[in-house]
């Protein structure tokens, strides 16, 4: 198992009628802001326990599970409840996460006897990099620095796509409603590890297993050797009721005035995701352009967890960019 060189704490807070997880490490300090650390798709907050065992100076970071994902609740549940199952969410929309990054940060700031408007470093990989571009377009001032790992966006929707979008997207209710929807379970914590190491053959397996308690855990906590489930909502499977409308994306890029650094991997994940080309690394440079101060790093050895495959090259380039 990983030996972690710096423990989290958890706490629970209520916002926006859910009751989210953050996992914190280190402690405040008056000179140096939070670091925000936001984890992707079908991910958890300890995702970044290599990353933050890596730095060379220990600083405050907070990383939130996000809704229907680890500790953090799915929709319309009772504060009390604890995942999984999540419930009552059928599908997930894109701007809700906004709306709880920017009241997760104003509470962590008052908490920490800052404006609750101070800025923040922000860093995102995946769902979560996309998160941070977004959010540091609508909210500008109160984003310092910005590190994307691998959040490329997705392809661009057409207009006349829209009706075809919204039948599938009713389809995928129906599907959900029906039981249709589901994720896998895994026999055992060493299940859930192989799944991790089957997905990225650069996890060490150490690192797989310390990641899979975090990831997953038993149907019945009785039964530890018997099938664990993974802390996801399925209903993240159904695709969200709004297209990739890509020019709004873009006017949003083109407001961010923190300093991004944009760092990907030596593999392709975009050539892995879409091999008829609909969206590529060649386009993503395309739309970083319309981003004011903005600089590209590649972690060699690597795929689209780059956090887990090279955790002290990516806090490098995380640390250099905020100093």
């Amino acid at each position: 198992m990983y030996q972690v060189l710096r423990p989290s704490h958890s706490t629970f807070e209520t916002l926006r009628g859910l009751r989210h997880h953050l996992r914190w490490w280190g402690q405040p300090r008056a000179d140096t802001p939070p670091l925000w650390l936001l984890h992707g798709w079908m991910d958890v907050a300890a995702s970044w326990q290599f990353v933050v065992d890596a730095l060379a100076s220990p600083r405050l970071c907070v990383a939130p599970d996000w809704r229907g994902f680890g500790l953090t609740q799915s929709a319309a549940l009772p504060p009390q409840h604890q995942p999984p199952p999540y419930g009552l969410a059928d599908h997930y929309v894109f701007a809700d996460y906004l709306g709880d990054l920017d009241a997760l940060i104003a509470l962590v700031n008052v908490r920490l006897g800052r404006p609750a408007d101070a800025p923040v470093d922000v860093v995102g990989h995946s769902m979560g990099g996309n998160v941070a571009m977004l959010y540091a377009g609508v909210r500008p001032q109160r984003v310092r620095r910005l590190v994307n790992l691998e959040g490329f966006g997705l392809p661009a929707s057409e207009p006349a796509q829209g009706p075809r979008h919204l039948a599938r997207w009713l389809d995928e209710l129906q599907a959900h409603a029906a039981g249709q929807i589901t994720l896998k379970t895994y026999r055992g914590l060493e299940g859930v590890a192989a799944r991790l190491m089957k997905t990225n053959r650069r996890l060490p397996p150490e690192r797989a297993r310390w990641l899979a308690q975090h990831w997953a855990r038993p149907l019945d906590p009785a039964a530890p050797d018997g099938e664990w489930v993974i802390l996801g909502d399925a209903a993240h499977k159904v695709r969200s009721s709004q297209p990739y409308r890509l020019d709004e994306v873009l006017a949003t890029w083109a407001a961010i005035e923190a300093p991004v650094l944009v760092v990907e991997a030596s593999d392709d994940s975009l050539a892995q995701w879409f091999p008829r080309g609909e969206h590529s690394l060649a386009e993503y440079h395309r739309r970083l352009q319309v981003v004011r101060r903005y600089r590209i790093e590649r972690v060699d050895d690597a795929g689209h967890m780059l956090h887990h495959d090279q955790p002290a090259r990516v806090a490098a380039l995380i640390e250099a960019h905020l100093a």
